[in-house]
């Protein structure tokens, strides 16, 4: 009896010891308020581990990785922002650690990296945005092309905008769309200016009344009585994915594991439903105003065909529109 208490006891330590515990750092692009709850609900999940979190926008967060990394102190164990394109970066400088037995089995094709060095958290789409006073209701990026839309279309700049960056690439590398979609929006003297905060504005106030937008912003503002609508289009959508990764110099590779199996995991898939947002995961409802996951078309999207071509796109983009 005695031996077997002390077996009993024995491996309930290894389990102990097996727990991720000690301290994580976050450095993210979410919200703050997202960024808060998102930590919260993990340290729930795991209450042996402590994560701080850096937040800004992506550029900003980015500058700060790469000051860090240039004085050879890294201070981020994790990141968690906004496009896979940037990741794909820091994968080719060898910046990330591979988590190859990380479950992704639940999730579509060409959602995560194939080598498991980074992974989707959401599904972030842009569409069309159109002031519900518009004459056209458009429902595919043609429509945009009609007569009625001329000198009234609105849209974010990949100048400036990195989910703009990923709209463009998304549009010209599909063959029903491509650069001839761009030059005619250019020819119905469309404005290409800032991100989507200005986009809204615009739109929602009546200065435009078409725009590219992003699916969160337009339909919780739409659900609060702001006059505007979101379309899906036809031939589908554009999306950043919030991507997570682990660098791979890391101090607790085992609790930054665990942090990305959380996002992955169906607890923290109906997190960012919670949050407002379309879950990576299918089998995790979508939140209230989006149309159900199954019937979202989501365009196809290279990040490393992007990350080789979108310096010189941007400078396409430039000419035709200005900036």
């Amino acid at each position: 009896m005695r031996i077997a208490l002390i077996a009993a006891a024995t491996l309930l330590a290894g389990s102990a010891l097996a727990e991720p515990s000690g301290t994580l750092t976050l450095y993210t692009s979410q919200p703050n308020a997202d960024a808060q709850a998102t930590i919260d609900a993990f340290q729930a999940a795991y209450p042996n581990v402590s994560v701080g979190f850096f937040r800004d926008g992506t550029t900003k967060v980015m500058a700060k990785l790469q000051s860090e990394f240039a004085a050879g102190q890294p201070q981020a164990d994790l990141l968690l922002i906004a496009d896979t394109v940037t990741m794909e970066a820091l994968k080719q400088e060898g910046r990330l650690l591979a988590y190859r037995d990380a479950d992704t089995s639940a999730y579509p094709d060409g959602l995560m990296d194939e080598e498991g060095y980074y992974f989707s958290t959401k599904l972030i789409t842009t569409g069309i945005v159109y002031n519900t006073g518009a004459p056209l209701k458009p429902q595919s990026y043609k429509d945009l092309l009609a007569d009625e839309a001329a000198g009234k279309i609105m849209i974010p700049s990949p100048l400036t905008s990195g989910a703009a960056t990923i709209t463009m690439e998304t549009l010209i590398a599909d063959p029903s769309l491509g650069w001839d979609f761009y030059e005619g929006l250019a020819e119905q003297d469309t404005l290409a200016s800032g991100g989507n905060g200005g986009v809204f504005k615009a739109v929602a106030g009546g200065e435009k009344l078409y725009g590219f937008l992003v699916d969160y912003l337009a339909i919780r503002s739409r659900d609060e009585g702001a006059p505007v609508e979101f379309v899906f289009p036809t031939e589908g959508v554009s999306y950043v994915t919030e991507p997570v990764a682990i660098l791979s110099t890391t101090q607790n590779e085992e609790a930054a594991k665990a942090f990305v199996d959380f996002l992955l995991s169906e607890e923290g898939q109906a997190l960012a439903a919670a949050q407002g947002y379309l879950p990576a995961h299918p089998a995790v409802d979508a939140p209230a105003g989006f149309p159900s996951r199954d019937a979202i078309k989501l365009m196809e999207f290279d990040p490393a065909r992007a990350l080789r071509e979108s310096d010189a796109d941007k400078l396409r983009f430039s000419e035709m529109f200005g900036g």
